[in-house]
């Protein structure tokens, strides 16, 4: 294949050098390969051949049948490709430099309503509790576990990959803090409130007892890491994300409240947390964005409700009503804390 040892040699590099995850590095080469199999129909022998208009060849004819988010990542992936082998001389010009990146739609999250994340939460905790009625341990243990995986995703806003992945010496309830290992290998310490810190102690002492010593057989766990897993499957092994995603969707049809997955809970924490006055630059460091422009998207899901919060009329000096809009917004936004779930910071 065209590119072939010089592809694997970038793959390499970032790896190495960048310190990206397998998937994405997976990701890229998919991206990259598409890319060179394409240019090696069109007869191109070397990368040096490749123009600019041989990229935009690729890049129309594989537009109709890929989503733009998708075309947006190919192009990111083969811009660094050419970028690379532009730098070590193996082509004598960059021919991606100028290749534009398809606008990608900005689609707003999907978040619960703080009553309904606290119905969720409530939902979870309310099922462990009635949970000592179960006939067996193993079922109240997961009840116990399903309680704690849901309070410590509103509560840290962290992605399901980051909640699996936890070790139980992550976790330091004296500060109601846990480490977290993100994209890219970085790592981060978020804090947690006492809600999640009582459910994942109960966990801690009474469910994850009963799963520990389970061991073998395939399901709901990958590997072998049952022993620092914070958070096991049914056989005792590390949780996987699947499990974890049935969890959340399985809470949101107890309480009632629209279908949701891991993701939206973490949406939901930041949308909360802006609504109660947070800092942005507080809840990029929580959840983990290297760039504030990420992080930003939740801006505008939480000005609708801003926006709500101003119209509602209160009572005035004099006894009568009058809108909250007539109040500084600085005012309003940092005085909206007891909308701001306990849950979300180890403070509150």
């Amino acid at each position: 294949m065209l590119g072939e040892k010089e592809l694997s040699d970038y793959l390499r590099f970032c790896s190495d050098n960048r310190g990206l995850s397998a998937r994405t590095i997976r990701a890229y080469g998919d991206d990259v390969s598409a890319c060179l199999a394409r240019l090696s129909g069109l007869g191109i022998r070397g990368l040096s051949e490749v123009g600019i208009d041989d990229l935009r060849s690729w890049l129309a004819a594989d537009e109709p049948s890929h989503a733009r988010s998708s075309m947006a990542r190919r192009v990111v992936a083969v811009r660094g490709f050419f970028a690379w082998a532009c730098e070590r001389s193996l082509i004598p010009a960059d021919p991606a430099a100028s290749l534009m990146t398809p606008k990608v739609q900005v689609v707003l999250p999907t978040v619960l309503t703080s009553s309904e994340a606290r119905a969720m939460m409530d939902a979870a905790d309310g099922r462990a509790s009635d949970g000592a009625g179960e006939p067996s341990p193993r079922e109240r243990a997961r009840s116990v576990r399903d309680a704690a995986i849901v309070e410590m995703l509103y509560a840290t806003g962290v992605r399901v990959a980051e909640l699996v992945g936890m070790d139980v010496n992550d976790v330091d309830r004296a500060q109601r803090l846990v480490r977290v290992r993100g994209k890219g290998d970085k790592q981060r310490v978020v804090p947690f409130g006492g809600p999640a810190d009582d459910a994942v102690g109960e966990w801690l002492e009474k469910g994850r007892p009963v799963l520990a010593p389970a061991s073998g057989g395939t399901g709901d766990e990958v590997g072998s890491d049952g022993p620092d897993a914070l958070f096991l499957g049914m056989r005792g092994r590390r949780i996987d994300q699947r499990a974890v995603r049935t969890v959340v969707h399985e809470m949101a049809r107890l309480a009632d409240v629209p279908d949701v997955g891991p993701h939206a809970l973490r949406h939901s924490a930041a949308t909360h947390m802006l609504d109660g006055g947070a800092d942005l630059r507080e809840v990029q460091e929580m959840l983990g964005h290297s760039s504030l422009t990420t992080t930003q998207r939740y801006t505008h899901v939480s000005i609708g409700t801003m926006r709500r919060r101003y119209d509602q009329p209160f009572p005035g000096p004099d006894g009568g009503l009058r809108s909250r809009a007539a109040i500084p917004a600085e005012s309003v936004s940092r005085g909206g804390r007891g909308e701001w779930s306990g849950r979300l910071k180890g403070d509150c």
